[in-house]
């Protein structure tokens, strides 16, 4: 494989500061002049994989492409370094954006009813602004209320390729809410 190339796709992971796609790879070598296939931008990438067997940092594949990473087992010695700490999410936001995530695509009223209380609009902008959630259309009942839907950064920030990457959701039974309520009772 060409040394070149494998060089040229880790400055690209490196600086780009975002995943990127094959074909954004692809379009962005071609753009100088040559003529790279898929299949070797791939077999680069896993070729990069191997040279970072042993080190700190990894190529991470996402839902919006691939990245430079470092590994998770190295990434707790860098929270005293870095200015910018990810701003605590709350109870509320997180039970939101789980119950988007996983009942996709919800209305406001879809989480209040599962939540059991009201959703604020402090939370779903909050979740709009991060860009996690997006308005996927709108349920054809009176009123038309936002479907809400999770996005690609959001899979992104979880290190998901795919939603279907998250845990599964334990069945709950009648059994099972008897023995969760006999032992909070």
């Amino acid at each position: 494989m060409n040394k070149s190339l494998i060089n040229s796709i880790e400055a690209l992971l490196f600086g780009a500061g975002r995943p990127l796609t094959l074909s954004e790879i692809r379009n962005i070598l071609n753009n100088n002049g040559g003529t790279i296939e898929l299949s070797d931008i791939k077999k680069s990438l896993n070729m990069l994989e191997e040279r970072y067997i042993n080190t700190s940092i990894e190529i991470q594949e996402v839902a919006s492409g691939y990245r430079l990473n470092i590994k998770q087992e190295h990434s707790s010695s860098l929270g005293n370094i870095w200015n910018d700490k990810t701003p605590r999410i709350s109870k509320a936001l997180m039970e939101t954006i789980s119950i988007i995530a996983f009942k996709q695509p919800v209305t406001r009223g879809d989480i209040e009813d599962i939540r059991g209380v009201s959703v604020s609009t402090r939370s779903i902008r909050s979740l709009l602004e991060r860009n996690w959630i997006r308005v996927s259309g709108t349920r054809d009942v009176p009123g038309r209320p936002a479907l809400y839907s999770t996005t690609k950064d959001f899979l992104d920030d979880l290190n998901l390729k795919s939603i279907s990457d998250l845990p599964e959701l334990p069945e709950i039974t009648d059994d099972s809410k008897d023995d969760f309520l006999s032992q909070v009772v």
